[in-house]
């Protein structure tokens, strides 16, 4: 795949800070920033200074949007968000974040606070790819105990923002997963989101409520990222929302709203698989009539309904009738270098479908290198990838680079956390 090249900046002379273009968060160039130039134009034997002036130049760039968030100009801030996001997004950068981190935190926090819709929309995002970056432990615990206030704020908060709500709803249950300590503290988050989506359910008098489609894509955000919390649930709190929840959550299958139909579907599956798994012989009093609400969703035909909407609808819930009536799953599989994933349950398509809205096309790559990534999806330590492995996969000696220096660090940080984890017996 050709590259366009481009200029390096020379002896610190370095031009104003650029938000990354669209080809910087190629996994095809794995993010690299518009200042790095094309290093398979370099000679091997300057391979290595290219390598650390381009990381310099790289770094450069980061500390310019660190910066450059705390602009008077909104719109310098929204550039300075998305740079950071984009970079988060696809590369490995948990030693820049981590000695940064808390100055990053404040910057989030502010746009938060003080922010417009767009703003806020960027910062929610970004806290979920910083701590995404620092993966479960002390550090990204830290961010959330900061951020989780001002989320829970925005999201009960009826005059806030729509935009900034919407972002919030789907970047607190991120957030949850992966920094929450208590399991008490993520079943309270849960009830945040209930409060939500449970307002798109009948009324008394059988009929849908009104609802805009902006309301309606936040109840739908809030019922995802509920989903996904389910997923880190113990028996007893399974058991207690399939008892409140499992009977009225066919209600949304009625929506006008398509998402909302497919979020409704994909959020029973995902309980039914869950409940399966706590007694193999679960059964639905009401198991007739919603697989006939699910079969009618596969099968739908109404003219009133965009084509587009009923393709995407009815290729979900064939899939949804299945895990009902079989327990079924359509698995996939996902390639990312030279390694493989399956996605065989509802459970593992919820975790890899939210990751994925984060970090978009660097998904594989924090598959092959985020070591907090690969332990959630159980693919152990990052792989070293040797020189005659990357040429067949067609990347540079400068993303090979970048490649091994990020996994050896998370396996240095997997070790480190091994260790911190033994137990000093103190004295009583």
């Amino acid at each position: 795949m050709p590259r366009n090249k481009k200029k390096n900046s020379k002896g610190g002379q370095h031009g104003a800070v650029q938000p990354f273009s669209d080809e910087d968060a190629s996994i095809e160039t794995l993010s690299h920033c518009s200042s790095i130039s094309d290093v398979t134009s370099v000679a091997d034997e300057g391979g290595e200074a290219s390598e650390d002036t381009a990381l310099e130049d790289f770094q450069y760039k980061l500390k310019g949007f660190i910066d450059s968030t705390v602009d008077k100009s909104a719109k310098t801030r929204q550039g300075a968000l998305d740079g950071l996001k984009t970079a988060m997004a696809t590369r490995i950068l948990y030693e820049f974040i981590s000695e940064r981190r808390m100055t990053i935190t404040d910057s989030i926090e502010r746009c938060l606070k003080k922010g417009k819709g767009e703003e806020q929309r960027a910062a929610a995002s970004l806290a979920c790819l910083l701590c995404i970056q620092l993966g479960s432990g002390i550090e990204s615990e830290e961010v959330f105990k900061t951020l989780k206030p001002i989320f829970k704020n925005i999201l009960a908060d009826g005059s806030a923002n729509m935009q900034a709500r919407q972002a919030v709803a789907t970047s607190l249950g991120l957030c949850t997963l992966v920094a929450e300590d208590d399991i008490l503290d993520v079943q309270a988050t849960m009830e945040c989101f209930e409060n939500l989506f449970t307002r798109a359910y009948l009324k008394g008098d059988g009929t849908c409520p009104s609802i805009s489609p902006q309301t309606s894509q936040l109840y739908v955000n809030a019922l995802l990222s509920w989903a996904l919390l389910l997923t880190i649930c113990s028996a007893n709190q399974l058991k207690d929302v399939l008892k409140k929840h499992l009977p009225r959550l066919p209600q949304l299958l009625q929506s006008d709203d398509v998402n909302m139909r497919i979020a409704a579907g994909e959020t029973i599956a995902l309980l039914f698989e869950l409940a399966r798994d706590i007694d193999s012989e679960f059964e639905f009093v009401e198991w007739d009539e919603l697989c006939d609400k699910l079969n009618a969703l596969a099968t739908d035909c109404n003219k009133h309904r965009a084509k587009t909407d009923k393709r995407k609808q009815r290729s979900v819930f064939r899939d949804v009738l299945k895990a009902v009536e079989e327990g079924d799953f359509q698995s996939e599989t996902i390639r990312f270098g030279t390694e493989r994933m399956s996605i065989d349950s509802w459970v593992r398509k919820r975790t890899y479908d939210t990751f994925r809205e984060f970090v978009g096309s660097g998904m594989n790559y924090h598959l092959q290198a985020n070591e907090f990534i690969r332990d959630v999806f159980e693919l152990g330590p990052p792989i070293l990838v040797d020189s005659a492995t990357m040429k067949a996969m067609k990347i540079s000696r400068f993303e090979r680079h970048l490649h091994n220096s990020a996994a050896f660090k998370a396996r240095t940080k997997a070790r480190n956390k091994f260790r911190d984890k033994r137990v000093d017996v103190g004295e009583f």
